[in-house]
């Protein structure tokens, strides 16, 4: 081969090689997230999973833990990021893990996140009911008593989440420590019992949030409707801010990983197309295939959007 098609070729192989170093520069590198306990926080990491490895990174099995001990291993570089930060609800998990001097916070993948009390529609309407502090009357808790104990069943948050801090505050502040027992253990679990329950005809009272599949199963406005917190104000207060779904990386994986940095500060998730992958959930595909499943039929429906973030991110390496 003449020494110019050879010197051609080499610097087209080196080109090419180039050009792949730049469009890979997470090669070599392994990353580590953490989530929260619900499984319904699987969408949005998937979602990332699929841009970081677009990007050469190796992301290792996704951790599980309570949010406390979630934002402790992000701040201590246990693990490297997180997709399931709600703010303001873990403001105080940031705060007393290390907040801005360990961990970076800067970017909501998915906004518009709402939370609430729920009753059945005909309970509803048939006494009246609009805000939780009437549950300070027996008579109307015992509506919504489901354990013959004189007390109204509250299905609502597991220890560690954030959303029972609130709670707790709420039956301290309108004095329902003596009408409200605040059901606690596997959400999932005491809501499944809360759908039968309502399914026999009984009357119910439960929290949830979105993106979630409750409602879809409990329609507001059909089956059940939101009551809000003694207020002043006309309209109905919730009691609970609505939350944005940030993203918590740590500092450090940052700064030494700016294409990574780069994709987390840009990825966004319509809070529609959350809720759609929880539908899925509830309908039984709740296998890590099937996550990674639904965040690639996301990715593969919204391809222009996700290879722009993708080649933005390999630029800022």
């Amino acid at each position: 081969m003449p020494r110019l098609a050879i010197a051609t070729t080499l610097a087209t192989i080196a080109l090419t090689t180039a050009v792949f170093a730049q469009d890979m520069p997470g090669k070599g590198v392994t990353v580590d997230p953490i989530k929260g306990s619900p499984a319904n926080a699987w969408f949005q990491h998937m979602v990332v999973q699929l841009g970081l490895e677009a990007l050469g990174y190796e992301v290792a099995e996704t951790r599980e833990a309570d949010f406390p001990a979630l934002h402790l291993a992000v701040s201590s570089g246990d693990a490297d990021y997180t997709v399931n930060h709600w703010r303001p609800l873990h403001n105080d998990f940031f705060d007393k893990s290390g907040g801005d001097g360990t961990m970076v916070r800067e970017h909501a993948v998915i906004t518009g996140a709402g939370q609430g009390y729920y009753i059945d529609k005909k309970t509803a309407e048939a006494n009246g009911i609009t805000n939780l502090g009437q549950l300070s009357d027996p008579a109307i808790a015992a509506l919504f008593d489901g354990d013959d104990d004189g007390l109204a069943n509250l299905s609502g948050c597991n220890p560690g989440w954030g959303c029972e801090l609130k709670i707790e505050e709420h039956l301290d502040t309108y004095e329902l420590r003596g009408s409200v027992e605040h059901d606690q253990g596997s959400y999932f679990a005491i809501m499944a019992d809360t759908i039968t329950r309502y399914n026999e005809g009984s009357s119910i009272l439960y929290y949830t949030w979105t993106p979630n599949w409750i409602s879809d199963v409990l329609v507001p406005g059909t089956d059940v409707v939101q009551i809000g917190v003694p207020s002043d104000s006309s309209e109905m207060d919730p009691g609970f801010a609505v939350n944005d779904v940030y993203v918590v990386a740590n500092k450090d994986f940052m700064d030494e990983n700016p294409a990574a940095a780069k994709f987390l500060s840009i990825v966004e998730i319509p809070i529609g197309a959350v809720n759609a992958a929880q539908v899925k959930l509830r309908d039984g595909e709740d296998t890590l295939e099937d996550f990674r499943r639904h965040a690639e039929d996301w990715v593969a429906a919204n391809q222009a959007q996700f290879d722009a973030w993708v080649a933005e991110a390999a630029a800022a390496n």
